[in-house]
């Protein structure tokens, strides 16, 4: 078996990817003039001074970027929203109803994951990662341990990237080139690990600091044998960095990694077969936002020539001062037949553009669900809140796949990768002895879960209601309903903390201290009644010098 040197092995990758990767690049090109032209990779090239031009000179109307916008908006608030929890830890096999230790434990990991996500840059990648999806339909965002902030993430532009899949069609390669400068690759990498060119960058200082290179980053299952290659087997992935030197040619190994699980988070909004890349609901608009710039262009010019309508003059003005202007004077000899006027008459048809033009601009907005997220501001008359939550849960039926494909592809890998990292780093408590070796499930609180629970817990609500409207009919009938359980069902549907559920122990223990403090109050109660007994008794003679008290006392028999 030849064994290749890993610098050739990394290279010759990384063309494969680029020649698989060439179909798609026409497409993403036209998404990023049209919609987003700054979330998009031209040519990732050093040393290019020109980043800063502008970009947007396709967008005449801008309602597509609008609308990707809302639509990354509307996922990021219903789907990962940084005010309300949006994911619950569960054990496979273990009942978690009563407040135990196992459910403590939960709900403290959950809280400490909630501080890293909140502290760290995770929601802000999350925003542009959902973006990127609407989009370009394909999104990867790279979350590194950090020492400062327990994970870091990076979010990669389209363009950048190269993916591979493996045989059950998931993601698990993903190969990237991206410019750095020189100050920056010896600060990540060290300068002993760097080449020669760039240590003599560094070297020169001043400007010499800020000269980009192109710098390689693979990251791939850690499997067949490459000559340089010092990642032990023990790690299922590898990350490598490497200088590419131009020509096809391998450069200087930077950095090589092992990693214990895949670090970076590649969800796609559709796929067909086994296409490594994404289609987005961008693609389905780009016609309408074409033919939107062609018709807002042209609606430009028609009223340009209304306005300033091409014009024909008599000779004699030749050369002479005139004025278009309002109030203004142009003296000539004679007037007869001397002026000048239009061409020809333009009279569009103003209004129709408008509404053909609004009808565009509409099925845009329902392409990228706009409808969805801005259901309730849309309304052109109030409606009732069950009749809101009815046709929202009808709409986030359309949305179902594509929440499905995200939960498997981007949280959970994300939820996955956090714990793990905060596990080595000690950063979670001791879990409880009963659930040592079982799996962990993650369950998602998105909108359409919480769609499903309302529908429940409407129904428990109004369960309890009917009960409690016929107790005064018939006292019994709350008999039929298990209270206890109803609250902690609801509790469990709202996913409130299972601290504020007192667990059946409990509510046993509290349930028979207030029995005993009954029974103890019924008896202090009682009390002066038996003492007005023994007092009557005391006092009635039934002869031989007893009392009846006595007498009951003794054994005797009243006769």
């Amino acid at each position: 078996m030849r064994v290749i040197a890993l610098e050739d092995h990394l290279s010759m990758t990384m063309n494969g990817l680029k020649a698989e990767r060439t179909s798609w690049w026409p497409h993403w090109s036209e998404l990023a003039q049209y919609i987003i032209p700054r979330r998009f990779r031209q040519l990732v090239s050093p040393n290019n001074y020109n980043r800063g031009q502008a970009m947007n000179q396709f967008i005449l109307d801008s309602t597509g970027t609008i609308a990707a916008r809302t639509l990354a908006a509307g996922m990021m608030s219903g789907i990962t929203s940084p005010s309300r929890p949006w994911f619950h830890l569960s054990i496979e096999g273990f009942d978690l109803e009563d407040n135990n230790p196992t459910t403590l434990w939960l709900s403290e990991v959950e809280r400490r994951m909630n501080r890293v996500f909140q502290e760290s840059n995770f929601y802000n990648a999350c925003a542009i990662m959902w973006g990127d999806l609407g989009v370009f339909g394909t999104s990867v965002v790279l979350v590194n341990e950090d020492y400062q902030d327990v994970i870091h993430c990076t979010n990669y532009t389209c363009g950048e990237y190269y993916l591979a899949l493996s045989d059950r069609n998931v993601v698990d390669t993903v190969y990237r080139e991206f410019t750095m400068t020189a100050k920056a690759v010896v600060q990540w990498f060290g300068y002993e690990n760097c080449s020669q060119t760039i240590q003599n960058a560094v070297d020169t200082g001043g400007n010499a600091l800020l000269q980009e290179f192109l710098i390689n980053h693979a990251i791939e299952p850690n499997i067949g044998r490459h000559e340089g290659l010092k990642v032990p087997k023990i790690f299922p992935y590898r990350e490598v960095y490497w200088e590419d030197i131009g020509s096809g040619k391998p450069g200087k190994v930077l950095r090589q990694t092992g990693l214990h699980e895949f670090n970076c988070l590649t969800p796609r909004w559709d796929v067909t077969s086994n296409d490594a890349y994404g289609r987005s609901p961008a693609m389905d608009a780009l016609p309408d936002i074409k033919q939107l710039q062609q018709e807002t262009k042209r609606k430009g010019q028609a009223i340009d020539k209304m306005v300033t309508p091409p014009v024909v003059a008599d000779v004699q003005l030749k050369n002479q001062p005139t004025s278009l202007l309002p109030g203004g004077v142009t003296y000539v000899a004679g007037i007869n037949n001397v002026g000048v006027k239009p061409i020809y008459t333009v009279v569009p048809p103003i209004q129709e553009l408008k509404e053909d033009i609004g009808e565009i601009q509409q099925r845009i907005r329902t392409i990228f669900y706009n409808d969805l997220f801005l259901m309730i501001s849309q309304l052109d008359t109030v409606r009732t809140a069950t009749e809101i939550d009815s046709r929202r849960a009808e709409q986030l039926v359309m949305l179902g796949p594509v929440l499905e494909r995200s939960n498997n592809e981007a949280l959970s890998p994300a939820i996955e990768r956090t714990f793990n990292i905060m596990n080595r780093a000690k950063l979670l408590p001791e879990p409880p002895k009963e659930i040592q070796g079982r799996s962990i499930k993650v369950d998602f609180t998105s909108m359409l879960a919480d769609a499903q629970n309302a529908v429940a817990t409407a129904a428990i609500e109004r369960t309890l209601a009917l009960a409690g409207n016929l107790v005064a009919i018939q006292p019994d009938i709350m008999d039929n309903i298990n209270t206890d359980e109803a609250i902690q069902d609801y509790g469990r549907r709202l996913r409130i903390d299972p601290k504020l559920i007192r667990s059946d122990e409990d509510i046993a223990k509290l349930r028979a201290a207030k029995a005993k403090a009954q029974a103890e109050q019924q008896a202090v109660e009682a009390a002066p009644d038996l003492a007005g007994a023994g007092k009557t008794l005391s006092e009635t003679q039934v002869g031989g010098g007893m009392n009846a008290l006595q007498y009951a006392m003794g054994g005797g028999t009243i006769q």
